[in-house]
């Protein structure tokens, strides 16, 4: 691999991390979804959906769900793209079928490459937190920057124990859960509940690494939560607030009323275990203290609705 390795992310998470790492530069090719950084968005896209994915969230499982049972991919990938692109490097993940292309249609295209023996294929399957600062350090030992990976991985760390170093002085731990999709209603698994308890919120229905759990709207009332916060996976606030018509009859309709439900971005934070889970600890402490953190409830305002 030359010194400057040409980078393939097939993961906007991975991408983010790329060019957090000072990888930008070296970036040639990504996923359809990566949007973040602005500046990776001129770059070639490589992968597109089998599905429609501009439909109620129902629809998007069903659709997901039809294809998954056929024992297809979610996605595809652009292969003579990718050729053309001759990277040393691509990163992707094995951990959600859903979330991204498959590590084994990554594997196939990258089998076909001219030059296949020199590609290096870097894969993530974060579950937790912890494993969240580890293939940051492996995506920088990918792309020849360990040391960045090191300072990146340290800062993420510092400023996510600073928040729950603040939010261990708060008087109580709320009761929060964490909604992952609308309907059918997903627990955020994985990594959800130490963010939760990160923000000093104590994390109900779930526990880290665990995959998201699907249950009703009286299994979400009888789990006695104190805060619900909403961030449907590759939904941004707008598109979430979208479907608020089931979130009014699934959700609210079956809480306390004295049960705080907030809406959030699980496009941009939450779900994309890349440098801005950092920002998503943040907004979970604004929404589970928000006078203890009504600097970070200000700094966050754009991304987080009330409903109740």
């Amino acid at each position: 691999m030359s010194s400057r390795p040409r980078i393939v992310s097939l993961l906007p998470s991975a991408t983010e991390i790329v060019c957090a790492l000072g990888g930008t530069e070296e970036l040639v090719g990504i996923s359809h979804e990566c949007d973040h950084p602005h500046e990776i968005r001129d770059r070639a896209v490589l992968t597109r959906p089998r599905i429609d994915s501009s439909g109620t969230s129902r629809a998007i499982d069903e659709a997901v769900r039809d294809v998954v049972r056929d024992a297809l991919s979610v996605y595809l990938v652009d292969e003579a793209g990718l050729a053309s692109l001759e990277p040393d490097v691509i990163v992707t993940q094995d951990l959600c079928e859903v979330c991204a292309v498959s590590l084994d249609d990554v594997r196939a295209a990258a089998a076909r490459l001219a030059q296949a023996e020199g590609v290096k294929i870097v894969s993530l399957r974060p579950t937790v937190l912890g494993d969240l600062f580890e293939d940051v350090e492996r995506v920088a030992v990918g792309i020849g920057r360990p040391a960045a990976g090191s300072a990146l991985r340290a800062e993420m760390q510092e400023r996510i124990r600073l928040v729950a170093e603040r939010a261990r002085t708060a008087d109580s731990r709320p009761r929060v859960a964490s909604l992952e999709w609308i309907d059918p209603l997903m627990l955020g698994g994985t990594w959800m509940p130490e963010i939760i308890e990160a923000a000093g919120g104590t994390a109900v229905g779930t526990s880290p690494g665990a995959l998201a759990p699907a249950l009703t709207p009286e299994a979400l009332g009888g789990l006695r939560p104190e805060v619900v916060v909403v961030k449907p996976c590759g939904f941004t606030l707008g598109r979430a607030l979208q479907e608020r018509d089931v979130l009014e009859r699934s959700v609210l309709d079956v809480l306390d009323p004295e049960t705080r439900v907030y809406v959030t971005d699980g496009n941009a934070f939450f779900n994309r275990p890349g440098p801005r889970i950092v920002e998503s600890v943040e907004i979970m402490a604004a929404c589970v203290h928000p006078s203890l953190f009504d600097d970070l409830d200000r700094k966050h305002a754009s991304v987080i609705e009330r409903l109740r």
